[in-house]
């Protein structure tokens, strides 16, 4: 059965004899490297279990955000079916372990109900939570799940430990601005952490949520064949995020708050999983937050949905430094994904792996960076020592050596490889549809193609058949050929990232990109300065429109009591902030709020310029000259073609 069994059009194939025989060695593998899903690993998972979600699913006016049941197909049986790598099998099965647990007396924790942990500290008045996950849909369930199993409290201070939005994003789900503007509830924040928000989610938030379809396989069903885990959780909720701005920010390593009544010790540690990302130690009762500085598996050093490249170096450093910080003092560890380690000994263990694995990570990569060798060369070179794999918490099922070694070379040696071949290549249309005329057509590059895929060779499958697709996108044979490829590399890997984006890329391929929809992020834009409200219109500028115009336009906000001056010269925007010019076209008078709904495309200029919200003295078309060449940017773009 090399070939895949036929199936019913669009819907997912067999795993090939090629395939089964990769995952059963990897079984194999695994059986020999100790416990698995019901040792050591399922008991840390299930620990503290106080009660569960009494539906397992969570609505929103738009529909479902999370089902529990969607993933009981994982729960059902420890043996993995074919079609899943045996290594991402386990881990799925303890990311599918779901409900509130208590990690220590006063320490909560709800998992499984989002791709992250939110966390409940029980301080003196109310809760201070830790990272509200990513929809205020699941946050509010999880606050209630806490209330009703522990006795209601109110919310009185929220951390968020870094600038992904999956551990902010559903912050009005377990309080409001209302409450924050009053003084009842404090939101606590690493430094910067609202710029590096802005950039990932509102100036590339577009791009990034497109690619994150790939990663994390919303768009794929449940199931053995489809969506099985998304490596840091078992899935993505589906419902908007939003966003409260800080009300206090972390600027220094040792700096230490009283935060209803509990005393807390930030460690900063920018640049490492997050640009903007802070650790943290509760020294009155021995536990240390590692944020998302070490989780069970190994981490992305750059998400294949796109982000700035870390710093693994920086990473290991800081993972150093919380061990020599905290660790004589530290009784169990806890982190913004996945389940805690308890214990001085076991807990300093764990974070000694973790801090020597992106260090060799880095090291290693760099050695041969600096023998000459490229970043594909580094990658196929390398593999994780026993040392490691023999950790599950260090093996790939997020982030994988592959892509973290060419994440380390990018940091350092960006893009280029040194050979100049490489300076100035076609893009994908024009080099595939050179390479099917190098190949002898399109019959001849198929029939290489389908031997390859009779001996396994998925990788050069899907590398010469890409070329294809992207010359003739609506040659069928090419597109279900380079699917079904995908499709059992997907089945292959123990990277749950991976498993999404290949099996995506199938889909996509057999049925099309999903439709396109507004990607302007109304629920994010609220929380942003004046400045990145700026930034965000700039990048949207349509350049090649406005490149003869320049104009000068001031800005008065009433409620914020901020006046800038922003001008249009050469094609691009810039702003100069307190100050108006005289020389100006017009000046705007409009609060902060209505400016943000009009960003959000809740309402449009004429609109709030009608119901008086917006008042323009002077020329009103220096405006236009503005708003009217701007791009609105929408999902669904091709990426697997085309």
């Amino acid at each position: 059965m090399s070939s895949p069994r036929e199936a019913r059009p669009n819907e997912p194939k067999e795993p090939t004899d090629h395939t089964v025989a990769a995952n059963r060695a990897v079984a194999v593998g695994l059986v020999a490297a100790g416990p698995g899903g019901d040792g050591p690993a399922d008991e840390r998972a299930r620990r503290g279990l106080l009660a569960t979600h009494p539906s397992g699913v969570i609505s929103h006016e738009h529909g479902v955000a999370w089902d529990v049941s969607r993933h009981d197909f994982v729960r059902a049986s420890a043996d993995a079916p074919d079609s899943v790598n045996p290594s991402l099998w386990r881990h799925a099965r303890l990311d599918a372990v779901h409900g509130l647990f208590e990690v220590a007396d006063g320490l909560y924790q709800a998992r499984g109900y989002d791709i992250s942990n939110v966390t409940f500290v029980r301080g003196e008045r109310g809760w201070v939570v830790i990272d509200p996950l990513t929809t205020a849909v699941t946050a509010a369930a999880c606050l209630e799940l806490a209330n009703s199993t522990l006795g209601a409290r109110p919310v009185t201070a929220v951390i968020y430990t870094h600038s992904h939005a999956d551990h902010f994003g559903g912050v009005e789900g377990v309080t409001s601005q209302a409450a924050v503007d009053a003084g009842d509830v404090r939101v606590i924040a690493p430094v910067g952490f609202l710029s590096e928000a802005v950039f990932e989610n509102v100036i590339a938030g577009p791009a990034m949520a497109r690619r994150a379809a790939y990663q994390f396989g919303p768009l794929l069903p449940a199931g053995p064949r489809q969506q099985v885990d998304a490596g840091l959780g078992i899935a993505i909720p589906t419902a908007p995020s939003g966003l409260i701005a800080p009300t206090e920010e972390i600027t220094r390593t040792g700096e230490e708050l009283v935060v209803d009544g509990v005393r807390i010790v930030f460690q900063n540690t920018p640049q490492t999983e997050a640009p903007a990302e802070m650790n943290f130690f509760f020294p009155d009762r021995g536990w240390l937050c590692m944020a998302e500085n070490c989780t069970h598996t190994m981490h992305n050093l750059l998400p294949i949905r796109g982000a700035q490249a870390r710093d693994a170096l920086a990473w290991s450093k800081y993972v150093n430094e919380a061990i020599e910080l905290f660790a004589a003092g530290t009784e169990l560890v806890f982190a913004s994904h996945h389940w805690p380690s308890w214990g001085r000994d076991e807990a300093t263990a764990y974070l000694r792996v973790q801090r020597d694995l992106y260090r060799w990570m880095h090291d290693q990569t760099m050695r041969h960076a600096n023998h000459g060798l490229t970043p594909t060369e580094i990658a196929e070179r390398l593999e994780l020592p026993t040392q490691f794999r023999a950790h599950e918490h260090a093996r790939g099922y997020y982030g994988t050596l592959v892509h973290n070694v060419k994440a380390v070379y990018q940091r350092y040696l960006g893009w280029y490889d040194g050979n100049p071949a490489h300076l100035w290549q076609h893009p994908p249309v024009e080099a595939g549809r050179r390479y099917v005329e190098l190949a002898g057509g399109a019959e001849a590059l198929l029939a290489n193609a389908r031997r390859a895929f009779e001996a396994g060779d998925y990788r050069w499958v899907v590398e010469i058949v890409n070329h294809l697709v992207f010359a003739d996108p609506a040659n069928a044979e090419a597109r279900e050929l380079q699917a079904d490829a995908l499709e059992q590399l997907g089945y292959q890997a123990e990277s749950a990232t991976w498993r999404n984006a290949y099996l995506t890329g199938a889909q996509e391929l057999r049925q099309g990109p999903p439709p396109a929809r507004d990607m302007r992020r109304r629920n994010l834009l609220d929380a942003l300065t004046v400045e990145q409200c700026f930034d965000a219109i700039a990048v949207r500028l349509r350049s090649e429109d406005v490149a003869e115009q320049r104009v000068l336009v001031n800005w008065r906000f009433p409620d914020i009591g901020e006046d800038w001056l922003v001008g249009l010269e050469n094609g691009v925007l810039h702003t100069v902030a307190g100050r108006h010019d005289v020389g100006a076209a017009a000046t705007v008078t409009v609060d902060r709020a209505v400016f943000g709904s009009i960003l959000g495309g809740a309402r449009t200029v004429p609109e709030a310029l009608g119901d008086g919200a917006m008042r323009i003295d002077g020329d009103a078309a220096a405006l236009l000259v503005i708003f009217g060449n701007l791009d609105v940017f929408q999902s669904g773009f091709p990426i697997v073609e085309p």
